[in-house]
């Protein structure tokens, strides 16, 4: 029986071979592959032993915000997509153990309902809670790191595992406990308390980033990381007179420089030019490596 025949006997989940893979990215950049989505926990446990008896490469893609997907996938490309009910979140808790696949749109209307203190550091992130735990998701606010108690993993041998955070689980924009073929499946989040100041500084700040940040364009978020807390890459891009630089269908947004846009229909190719004048410019104005935000698989 061949890997593709024993996948599909595993029950909750779907597989979808030369699939269209460009919905499953913000950016939207051409992209087919293989893909397969999961609902269960327990499906996962059955698949990522499978595939590495196979010696066969996979990739978690969430919502896409923050990844740059090739033009042809090689990897297989797996999406969770657990069940959820959505009125486990109506109760004020001290922690809440939460899946993977949910979004953090959804604990931001849970932090502003009960203003859940330190919550707001992920004010607007469009991403799930598996993909902002992977990179350590955070905003000018704060990091999503701190709010962790554990987070739960699938092993690539089909165990659960369960890490207990600390001081030193995160850095920035990176984690330093999931292992290679491991997979996030959910955490226990906690808060700092209540405060019913948090409802309106949470709805300050999205207005601050629709206002500074191109949200409603087809984006990955922020490319580049900030070499340090004084030097901001959307800053010294835009000083460099980038803004605006086209590069076929994508562009250097107008209104925030570390984001690049999709305006039409681009490529990996495309984004790839984009990516390498800016670093060749910084290099040759700064002095400064420019290293990526944005997570490429194959880079």
């Amino acid at each position: 029986m061949s890997l593709t025949e024993k996948v599909k006997e595993i029950s909750e989940l779907e597989y979808h071979q030369d699939y269209d893979l460009t919905g499953f990215t913000t950016m939207r950049l051409s992209s087919r592959g293989d893909l397969i989505e999961v609902k269960s926990i327990g499906s996962l446990q059955k698949l990522l032993p499978l595939l590495n008896a196979y010696s066969k490469k996979y990739l978690i893609v969430g919502w896409g915000a923050n990844q740059i997907l090739p033009a042809r996938c090689e990897d297989i490309v797996i999406h969770l997509d657990f069940p959820f009910d959505q009125n486990y979140l109506n109760e004020l808790r001290d922690e809440y153990v939460l899946p993977a696949s949910i979004g953090l749109n959804h604990l931001t209307g849970v932090a502003v309902k009960f203003g859940l203190k330190g919550w707001e550091v992920f004010t607007g992130i469009p991403a799930s809670l598996g993909g902002a735990l992977f990179m350590n998701a955070g905003t000018n606010l704060g990091e999503i790191g701190n709010l962790v108690k554990s987070v739960h993993l699938v092993t690539k041998d089909g165990h659960l595992r369960i890490e207990d955070i600390h001081s030193k689980s995160f850095s920035y924009r990176h984690n330093h406990f999931v292992g290679p073929g491991e997979v996030i499946v959910g955490a226990t989040l906690i808060h700092n308390g209540t405060d019913s100041a948090i409802s309106q500084k949470i709805k300050d700040y999205l207005e601050y980033r629709k206002k500074t940040q191109p949200l409603a364009t087809k984006n990955c978020g922020c490319v580049f990381k900030n070499p340090s807390k004084e030097f901001q890459a959307g800053r010294l891009i835009d000083l460099m007179g980038l803004k605006g630089l086209s590069v076929g269908g994508l562009r250097i947004s107008p209104k925030h420089a570390n984001f690049i846009e999709n305006t039409g229909t681009s490529n990996w190719d495309q984004f790839e030019s984009l990516v390498n004048i800016i670093k060749s410019n910084m290099d040759h104005f700064y002095g400064i490596e420019f290293e990526l935000e944005v997570k490429i698989p194959y880079h």
